[in-house]
């Protein structure tokens, strides 16, 4: 990547460093509010419709997982300047690197054509206009606004962007909820362990802890560092370095627990109106906003329906853009959204890519519906031996130097990585739905 200030940049005025914690959120933030996606939103609906507030349990059981994988890997870019896929290259083969970020490219773009098409048919419900005009439009819009504005300008349009979030919280205010009743189920969930409650429980934890967020934070620390014309934090003094450490741990947990509340909000909305009245077969997030409006009524709908699309526009450029940045790192090609698109040509080739085929998808004999929980499915799979290159990198004092991962970090990222090993072969075990 080439240096801030240097041919291939674009130039722009060095911003004050904000001082409010609340205005120190970037990438953290970000990362999280991506997490919930249409994709998502599909998973987490289809466990409430189906398992009522049994699986409320596991957003809980995630969220100290989920902060220590995604503290790891923002670690990782901010100390070392380097993404996730360069620090993997020195401590996995090569050709090993190489499949995992091929299949991050190959989960990524069918996520990317899922989440399309739930936007256009979430727009389909609301406007009444053509489904795929409404999922050409938004895939273009969001390729040119990755192509032609810059990192620094993009970063503030996504922050404003996870307010659209906010619509799954105004969501379970139309409905009643008895929330002693939740409390109990989170504590002891009722459920039966089968094929269908496994499936289930993978889709959730692959959407969650998902290899696309890993390698978005990871870069965009390195993005922020370059937009501050900053060092890496090995050639920082132990002071300042210890500042942004703490900078990078509330931005993550902020980040990862407003993922997680609307997570719990989107599948408790669920549970309290589709499960309960009987409608457990939810297959998309449009379908789910659809069958709110008799049960829960229009506000409800509207509501349900403007967070699709607005997560929809939010997480579009993370996952097109993670893997850029992966496959960008694995070929040492000039990266990173604040070039303009003739000065990183690979990076952004990658990225039109990843958009053109993800519709592609949508208009091919493909069953969106099934490609949109399967992504999950899918992310969760691979991202176990991405989960384990990275905790590696993140152990090592050869790459880190004095800023390794904490030993709480270590101790929950591998954690993380087993269960998510143990709920794939789980699944694999008892066999698909």
């Amino acid at each position: 990547m080439a240096p801030r200030g240097t041919k291939g940049r674009r130039v722009h005025a060095k911003p004050k460093r904000p001082v409010s914690l609340v205005s120190r959120l970037g990438p953290g933030l970000i990362t999280g509010a991506a997490d919930d996606d249409p994709s998502g939103v599909a998973t987490y609906s289809q466990a409430g419709a189906q398992f009522g507030p049994d699986m409320l349990w596991t957003v809980v059981f995630a969220y100290p997982l989920m902060v220590a994988v995604q503290l790891i890997s923002a670690r990782i870019g901010r100390v070392t300047g380097a993404g996730l896929a360069a620090n993997m290259a020195k401590v996995l083969p090569r050709p090993a690197v190489g499949l995992l970020v091929g299949l991050l490219f190959v989960a990524n773009t069918v996520n990317i054509g899922a989440d399309i098409a739930a936007m256009g048919a979430a727009g389909n419900l609301v406007t009444g206009w053509n489904a795929k005009v409404l999922m050409a439009a938004f895939a273009l819009a969001s390729l040119l606004l990755q192509l032609f504005v810059p990192y620094h300008r993009y970063v503030y349009m996504l922050k404003w962007l996870t307010l659209a979030l906010f619509a799954y919280v105004g969501v379970i205010f139309t409905v009643h909820i008895d929330w002693l009743q939740v409390a109990g189920h989170i504590v002891l969930p009722r459920f039966t362990l089968s094929s269908a409650a496994v499936t289930v429980i993978v889709a959730i934890f692959g959407t969650t802890i998902s290899p696309y967020l890993f390698f978005w934070q990871s870069s965009e620390e390195v993005e922020d560092l370059e937009a501050a014309g900053a060092r890496d934090l090995r050639h920082t003094p132990r002071r300042k370095a210890e500042a942004e450490l703490r900078r990078i741990r509330w931005d993550t947990m902020v980040g990862m627990a407003f993922s997680e509340i609307i997570a719990f909000f989107i599948m408790l909305t669920a549970a309290a109106t589709l499960h309960a009245a009987g409608k457990t077969d939810i297959q998309t997030s449009a379908e789910a906003a659809q069958a709110l409006k008799p049960i829960a009524g229009p506000l409800a709908f509207a509501l349900f329906s403007a967070g699709i699309i607005g997560t929809g526009l939010l997480a579009l450029p993370v996952l097109a853009g993670s893997a850029a940045y992966a496959i960008s790192e694995s070929f040492g090609w000039r990266m990173g959204l604040e070039h303009e698109p003739w000065e990183a040509p690979g990076f952004y080739a990658i990225i039109s890519a990843s958009m053109l085929l993800a519709l592609g998808v949508v208009f091919s004999p493909l069953d969106p519906i099934k490609a949109l929980f399967w992504s999950a499915v899918l992310n969760g799979v691979i991202a176990v031996p991405i989960m384990a290159g990275m905790m590696l990198v993140g152990s090592r004092h050869k790459e880190m130097g004095a800023f390794t991962a904490t030993l709480s970090q270590r101790i929950f990222g591998w954690a993380a990585t087993a269960v998510m090993a143990a709920a794939a072969i789980a699944m694999f075990v008892m066999g698909p739905t």
